[in-house]
């Protein structure tokens, strides 16, 4: 399509390149007025035709800059908001020497340039483009006061500058604050995503472990239910329950407690599939998912868990400290409740505490 390559495919760049053709456009309306000040008289035919070249082709350069991405290496400027600013001053500048009794369409311009900028650049650049914008207007109100009194008389350049001074410094103060305001709705709406990412996480993760939690597990186990009705391998789960944990809460304080459940959740993550989903069910507790998996490969799987956890050490704690955990599995069916496969789950775990703890029972 014909949007397609004018303005390139939909994105940043197609808005940067819209934006940029907009400028083109806007020169060219004032290319319009320049030549309608020729006829009028008020223009010089050969000083209007230099000044819309430089203005058109300026525009252009900008245009083709961004439209062929070689804007994308300023990483702190892509649309080039800054440079496209400070080119449209320079030239309202030299439009003023040029224009005579019609120099005072220049002002509105300088004015919607720097109101372009306020909404794409710091408060600071905001300020030293108003600055800028004074001082390009001054030195040329100078030196055509001095050079071409009769169409510039000094005391019409003073007024002029000093009411252009005045509302070209409004609409800096005016530009630098509302980058402020929008640096500081930037924050605002970064800190709102980072909370809501932190939402999200305690809504779905246990905050110790870092292990998936109950309510986020249910939906989990459910959805893989509804899933492998279109599949031959049926899901198995596991409830796993530390050995003794009371013991040792009791012995040598919550935190040696806190500091076993991080450890066996760590220890999880480092033997587990990465299909595999482990959640902690509740204090001590813990629910393994192992999707598309066979009873046999299951047990497997835990038992590869149950003899990693007892190679670790827990010298921190205490250096005769030795932690295990007892398990029951459950393959899962179709048409079951998934409260009781889990049921079968935890039935199998206690069969595995009675029989001394330290492995797992199918259940």
């Amino acid at each position: 399509m014909i949007a397609d390559i004018v303005l390139g495919p939909p994105g940043r760049q197609r808005m940067r390149a819209s934006q940029s053709l907009l400028a083109l456009a806007v020169y060219g309306l004032f290319v319009g007025v320049l030549y309608a000040g020729v006829r009028l008289g008020f223009i010089d035919f050969g000083e209007a035709r230099w000044l819309s070249g430089i203005y058109l082709l300026g525009a252009l350069l900008f245009y083709v800059a961004i439209r062929s991405g070689f804007n994308e290496r300023f990483v702190s400027d892509p649309s080039l908001t800054l440079p496209q600013a400070a080119f449209g001053l320079l030239i309202c500048a030299g439009a003023y020497a040029v224009t005579g009794l019609a120099r005072g369409v220049v002002m509105p311009l300088l004015v919607l340039i720097l109101v372009f900028t306020m909404f794409a650049v710091r408060p600071a650049q905001s300020r030293g483009l108003a600055v800028f914008a004074v001082v390009m207007l001054g030195g040329v109100m100078l030196w055509k006061s001095r050079t071409d009194p009769t169409r510039f008389p000094p005391t019409v350049e003073w007024f002029h500058f000093a009411s252009a001074a005045i509302v070209l410094g409004c609409v800096g103060v005016l530009a630098g604050r509302m980058g402020t305001l929008r640096g500081r709705l930037k924050s605002q709406k970064l800190a709102l995503e980072r909370a809501l990412e932190q939402i999200g996480q305690l809504a779905t993760l246990d905050e110790l472990t870092g292990l998936v939690n109950r309510r986020h597990m249910t939906g989990l186990v459910q959805a893989e239910q509804a899933r492998q009705r279109r599949q031959p391998q049926k899901m198995t789960i596991a409830l796993l329950d530390i050995d003794l944990f009371k013991r040792i809460n009791d012995s040598h304080g919550h935190q040696a407690g806190d500091t076993v459940l991080k450890t066996f959740a760590k220890a999880s993550r480092e033997v587990l599939r990465a299909t595999d989903v482990l959640a902690r069910w509740g204090g001590e507790e813990f629910l393994l998912m192992l999707p598309a998996t066979t009873p046999e490969f299951a047990m497997r799987s835990v038992e590869r868990l149950r003899q990693h956890l007892a190679l670790l050490t827990f010298d921190a704690i205490a250096t005769d400290l030795k932690v295990s955990f007892s398990a029951g599995l459950s393959a899962c069916d179709d048409d079951e409740a998934i409260e009781a496969c889990i049921e079968r789950a935890d039935q199998a775990m206690y069969r595995a505490k009675t029989r001394g703890r330290d492995c797992a029972v199918m259940g």
